[in-house]
């Protein structure tokens, strides 16, 4: 890595989802009908946009959240959490038209998790939310953007960003179609194998067919696409080629948050002034150590420790 401690300073932006997570821990998926008996449950703040502005937080990022939660005490929890972080809640407005989001979680003895998301008050992140809170939207450098808010929203901010010259990176997730219009408004896109897949129709499966795949992305007006590909690390895409960059090897506890912690890291790398693939490596870190405990959010590492386990590769 280029000299990682030469930095520059930035502010990251958030805009998105803000969820509490209601976590089980099973030894195995139940299939349908059945009922099995759990070996663990908590209750942890969650959701895309809330887990990538904690990611950035602890990683030392100037971070504002922009969402909406309830007025309950979920939403007040998790504002409360938010601000123990640093993390500037100024533009969470809490909502009496809707309670707090909430995502169902089951996790399986090898990491691996299923999700249920039950929106609630994110779905009243509007256009209108947004246009209050621009000149908050304005003052950040990197705006990290999701799809669990109204898409429309989304393209909102994200032409206003484009206008102003910030960089925008949309992580497609949750996967679905997505319209030119909006892909020519994102410098960034950081789908997985699967939200690849939905958002091109065509096969990720080998390392050729994924770099095809999102080399249709660019055509279609995305900047550049970082193709997470989990502990195999990620694909970065870029109209000058593609280049492979490896993952980082940890013990994987619970993997319920790591794309989301991996595209905090591709976020703080860029504004601290890294160049792309440094960038991207400073991601798979982050992704990496991001697993290595349970909840969303527990793990997610310092910078001291990412960069440690970079410079230890």
């Amino acid at each position: 890595m280029s000299n990682p401690w030469t930095i520059q300073s930035g502010k990251i932006c958030v805009l998105g989802s803000l969820n509490v997570d209601l976590t089980v821990t099973l030894e195995r998926f139940h299939q349908p009908g059945e009922t099995i008996t759990g070996k663990d449950f908590h209750t942890f703040t969650g959701g895309k946009g809330g887990n990538q502005a904690v990611a950035a937080a602890k990683l030392g990022m100037d971070t504002l959240m922009i969402g909406c939660v309830g007025a309950d005490d979920n939403g007040r929890m998790y504002k409360r959490v938010l601000g123990d972080l640093k993390v500037d809640t100024q533009a969470v407005e809490e909502t009496d038209e809707a309670p707090t989001g909430v995502a169902l979680i089951e996790v399986d003895e090898k990491g691996e998790n299923r999700i249920a998301v039950v929106p609630g008050a994110n779905a009243l992140l509007t256009c209108d939310l947004v246009s209050r809170h621009q000149d908050k939207l304005m003052a950040c450098d990197v705006c990290l953007m999701q799809l669990e808010s109204p898409v429309e929203s989304v393209n909102h901010a994200a032409a206003l960003l484009r206008r102003a010259g910030k960089k925008v990176i949309l992580d497609p997730a949750p996967a679905r179609p997505l319209s030119d219009a909006l892909l020519f408004l994102c410098d960034i896109v950081t789908p997985n194998e699967t939200e690849l897949e939905i958002l091109t129709g065509m096969s990720g499966q080998t390392e050729e067919q994924a770099i095809e795949a999102a080399a249709s992305l660019l055509k279609r007006g995305v900047g550049d696409v970082v193709l997470k590909r989990g502990a195999k690390g990620a694909i970065w895409v870029s109209r000058q080629g593609a280049r492979v960059i490896p993952g980082f090897k940890v013990d994987v506890v619970d993997t319920t948050a790591a794309g989301d912690s991996f595209n905090a890291g591709l976020a703080a790398g860029l504004v601290m002034g890294f160049p792309m693939e440094d960038a991207v490596r400073l991601a798979n870190a982050v992704g990496a150590l991001s697993t290595t405990a349970a909840g969303a959010q527990a793990a997610m590492p310092s910078m001291e420790r990412a960069l440690e386990l970079v410079e230890g590769a």
